[in-house]
């Protein structure tokens, strides 16, 4: 698979330290935060029809990227904190929309119950509410075992066979050396670190769906075990303002890189008019046209 860059951007100064952000297009502000284990380039294929839309800011998210160490464990909620500090860093004074992937859709979450005044709108895509299920967090450890006596090598496959789905590597071999760099370039100590603190110890997100008033789109792809219809449906029936479409991909990475322009056009027809698009999708699991 051949080598992508890794993210550009500018430091900024956070309550957990320096991190990469980078700020593209024009118009009104739109926040993006990336999944576990990768960072921003994940968002590559979908950054030219978004930026036609909005002034993009992205995060590469604390102990991810070239981001340096951190020693001190942290959360979701510090996360959160993080956010508010990038935003303040640009001088951002009116509502962002909201889109995460995975990680950064739980830390959208959050951030939309926290600072409803700051954030317009919320996508989140392929972002399980629920913690992690025993047979997961298993498999988890063992992994994050693996990954920290042996490197990345040894479990980059399996992780772009899960973030991607199994044919992505065949099918789409870009976009799979897309995430496997995005994971392999992570400082080692820093990737171990986010999965003990973020992925081992996420909290049940659902309590907090029921107090969003922010315009909210929860997505999965069609082919995703990791965020099922079923559960995903479940979920967004505690959002007051909010409602479920699902993406024709695989995996939580997947509606970034495939079918890459069902994904923008989902997300630029809810920025236009989130409460319009949520009223469309209330009650229905097809994806858009």
């Amino acid at each position: 698979m051949a080598r992508h860059p890794e993210p550009s951007g500018s430091t900024v100064t956070t309550r957990l330290g320096p991190l990469n952000v980078r700020v593209t297009g024009d118009g009104p502000p739109a926040l993006l935060w990336h999944s576990l284990f990768v960072d921003s380039t994940t968002w590559t294929r979908l950054e030219q029809p978004l930026t036609a839309e909005r002034r993009l800011i992205l995060i590469d998210g604390p102990c991810h990227g070239t981001n340096p160490r951190i020693t001190q464990p942290f959360g979701l909620h510090d996360c959160v904190g993080v956010a508010s500090d990038v935003l303040d860093h640009f001088g951002v004074d009116r509502p962002v929309d909201w889109l995460g992937n995975a990680w950064g859709g739980h830390v959208g979450i959050l951030f939309a119950a926290a600072h409803p005044d700051r954030c317009r709108s919320l996508i989140a895509i392929g972002a399980p509410v629920h913690s992690l299920s025993r047979a997961d967090r298993r498999q988890t450890v063992l992994l994050a075992a693996v990954y920290r006596a042996a490197g990345p090598r040894v479990v980059v496959k399996p992780l772009v066979d899960a973030l991607l789905g199994p044919r992505a590597r065949t099918e789409d071999p870009e976009g799979a050396a897309i995430v496997a760099d995005a994971f392999s370039r992570a400082d080692r100590r820093n990737m171990y670190n986010a999965v003990r603190w973020l992925s081992l110890r996420r909290p049940d997100l659902t309590p907090v769906l029921d107090r969003l008033d922010t315009p909210t789109l929860l997505t999965t792809g069609v082919d995703d075990p990791m965020w099922t219809l079923p559960n995903a449906s479940a979920a967004a029936t505690h959002l007051a303002h909010g409602a479920l479409a699902t993406l024709p991909a695989a995996g939580h990475i997947g509606p970034l890189l495939q079918h890459t322009p069902t994904t923008a056009e989902l997300i630029t027809t809810f920025w236009r008019d989130p409460e319009r698009t949520v009223a469309s999708h209330r009650g229905t699991t097809t994806s858009p046209t």
